[in-house]
């Protein structure tokens, strides 16, 4: 049996696909080389039309699950390729997929989520074992099936001697909560990038404000803070999960149209802020001191925002790297490690953060 894994990430903020190899051998996790391929804008465009109600179709839907299917795939091959693996010597290929709908328990509808990136495609393609569809075991236990790296982060950066956070800032950001003493647990926090990189988009034409330049160039907007933090999510006890479906373009303008008008880069540092003291918010209403909290995900490399959050947090904060893994492929290795699991029929989850019953093997095997 291969220790070689390699995982598959695609995040809310639809900016790529992120693909790692790593290997276990002997229980030591090891980055072995890593690949990012972009997602062209016309399927950028249907993952976003799939995740609004009135755009969606079911024609829409598996079009986009067989083109996502095969870029998955794609991503795998040339990251083999890179390598120089053979699919005889991969054990299998985690793939998180590409979320286009998360209605989590407890907010109101009937709970599921929905991931498209078909692991068929990309069985048959690289001619590897493929582990995928990880949500919704948990789900049916009654969780949230998310978030789902927490037990990964636990695996690989907790520390008996010290009170750690791992916070994964992408689309939406969510913490990791590791007791030097204890158990681990985590939630969703609320918009990471999400929102930054859709009204960039709007206003600047480009994909990302990067390093945070715009918003740091703006002011706080104290009123729409206020008001965008009275959000419903935010005041939900975890566990709890939250995605597009509730933070989103049209709810930003929703907000924005119930004030005065307000300057642009004064709204991109608002959600800068908005994304910084929500994370701090939950940190620092923990039941913990906490002694570090280290950054993964694309926010890691905005330095406006990392500034923010060392402003609003008492610990250290830095970024994963620190810890011996860069913060881009933090998601893509805990899915290696999910597929991994899956292989090995050992349990993915924490109960503790998704609320389901017990923890439990996640995901389906897909044979090429």
């Amino acid at each position: 049996m291969t220790n070689l894994y390699i995982g598959l990430m695609s995040g809310t903020s639809i900016d790529g696909i992120d693909a790692a190899a790593v290997s276990f051998d002997q229980g030591e996790f090891t980055l072995l080389g890593t690949f990012s391929q972009n997602i062209p804008d016309h399927l950028k465009q249907a993952i976003q039309d799939l995740c609004q109600p009135g755009r969606d179709t079911v024609q829409l839907y598996g079009e986009t699950d067989q083109q996502m299917g095969e870029l998955f795939a794609q991503a795998s091959l040339n990251l083999m390729a890179e390598l120089g693996i053979g699919a005889h010597q991969v054990a299998a290929i985690g793939s998180h997929g590409q979320t286009v709908r998360h209605s989590a328990p407890g907010q109101g509808n009937i709970s599921f989520s929905q991931q498209i990136g078909d692991p068929n495609i990309i069985a048959a393609r690289t001619g590897c074992a493929v582990a995928a569809d990880f949500r919704r075991k948990d789900m049916a236990l009654g969780g949230h099936g998310a978030p789902l790296v927490p037990a990964f982060h636990h695996q690989l950066f907790s520390d008996s001697q010290l009170n750690r956070v791992i916070v994964n800032i992408g689309g939406i950001a969510n913490i990791t909560v590791l007791p030097a003493q204890g158990n681990c647990t985590g939630f969703d926090t609320g918009p990471g990038n999400l929102l930054l990189d859709s009204w960039c988009k709007k206003y600047l034409a480009k994909d990302y404000d990067a390093d945070g330049e715009w918003a740091a160039g703006g002011s706080n907007h104290k009123t729409l803070l206020k008001q965008l933090k009275n959000h419903p999510f935010f005041s939900l006890p975890a566990p709890k999960s939250t995605g597009r479906e509730a933070f989103h373009q049209q709810w930003l303008e929703q907000q924005l149209s119930q004030l005065p008008a307000i300057a642009p880069q004064d709204v991109q540092a608002t959600l800068m802020q908005l994304t910084a003291e929500t994370i701090a918010d939950e940190i620092n209403g923990l039941d913990l001191s906490v002694d570090e909290v280290y950054i993964c995900g694309g926010g890691a490399f905005n330095g406006a925002l990392m500034a923010s959050l060392a402003a609003v947090l008492p610990a250290r904060v830095d970024s994963t790297i620190a810890l011996g893994l860069d913060p881009s492929w933090v998601e893509a290795c805990a899915f290696a490690w999910l597929a991994k699991q899956r292989l090995e029929a050992g349990t993915g989850n924490i109960a503790a953060v998704t609320g389901a019953e017990q923890e439990t093997i996640l995901g389906g095997l897909y044979l090429p």
